[in-house]
């Protein structure tokens, strides 16, 4: 009860409903409650979720698991895939590795890699050495391209659909940065190292133009000298070299970042 007390409080801060989560008594060393209800916990009741998909119930982590709704694909929009990797196989050729984001990925589409705008035809998609006729978002596939060497592309470049809203390099961009832990301040000029998907790439904070409350992004301070841990601020960043970023309402995972 105090571990599920001090979790649910935990949880609830961070923005998640307490209600929607499964609490699961178990122990993995004896195998205990994960597969079948265990005679050993007789106090255990069972656990409970509601939501707005419904209730459900159930007494084992299995039960908990099977419980979870999976999220909506978005199948829907335009195709986005950050390369992790790119392979020379031998017999096949040129083949990059990357997760779909958004979209889904057939054979026979034409693809453009940004931001180097190289374009290729997509021969055929694998996952766990299977062909597939399309990946959709959430599957990590290696995919084999024509006439296109191993050196054009890197990790960091994102695929997409060269008919369909394709990926674009962008020279400079304006974000949402909250400063969680930094020593000293942050004034214009600062050039950090900035993950995005998969591209790792220093991005000079060309312009703090004001300071916003976290919590409602309201406005507080127009163009502040500085910014400092806990701050939060709209800022208008300059990547050392053209980065593929997107706006978050768009395609989520290719519009948050890390500073480091």
């Amino acid at each position: 009860e105090e571990i599920k007390k001090e979790v649910s409080s935990y949880i609830k801060k961070i923005g998640y409903n307490p209600a929607a989560v499964a609490f699961v008594p178990i122990s993995g060393w004896h195998g205990d409650n994960m597969l079948e209800a265990s005679t050993k916990m007789p106090w255990f009741k069972g656990w409970q979720v509601e939501r707005k998909e419904g209730k459900a119930d159930g007494k084992c982590l299995i039960e908990a698991l099977d419980a979870i709704l999976p999220p909506a694909r978005p199948t829907d929009k335009a195709l986005r895939l950050p390369l992790q990797d790119v392979y020379k196989i031998g017999g096949i050729g040129t083949v990059p590795v990357a997760r779909v984001e958004t979209g889904v990925l057939k054979p026979g589409t034409i693809v453009v890699f940004a931001p180097a705008n190289i374009t290729t035809e997509v021969k055929s998609v694998e996952m766990h050495h299977e062909a597939l006729q399309e990946a959709v978002p959430g599957d990590n596939v290696g995919f084999n391209v024509k006439n296109v060497s191993v050196k054009e592309l890197r990790r960091g470049y994102v695929a997409g659909d060269s008919k369909n809203n394709p990926p674009k390099g962008a020279s400079d961009f304006t974000a949402q940065v909250i400063v969680l832990n930094h020593p000293g301040q942050i004034s214009n000029g600062y050039t950090p190292l900035l993950d995005c998907h998969t591209a790792h790439i220093a991005c000079k904070f060309a312009e703090i133009k004001e300071k916003v409350d976290r919590r409602t992004g309201k406005s507080t301070e127009d163009n502040p000298k500085s910014i400092k841990s806990g701050d939060a601020a709209i800022v208008n960043l300059v990547p050392s070299k053209p980065l593929c970023v997107e706006s978050f309402q768009e395609f989520p995972p290719l519009g948050r970042f890390a500073v480091r």
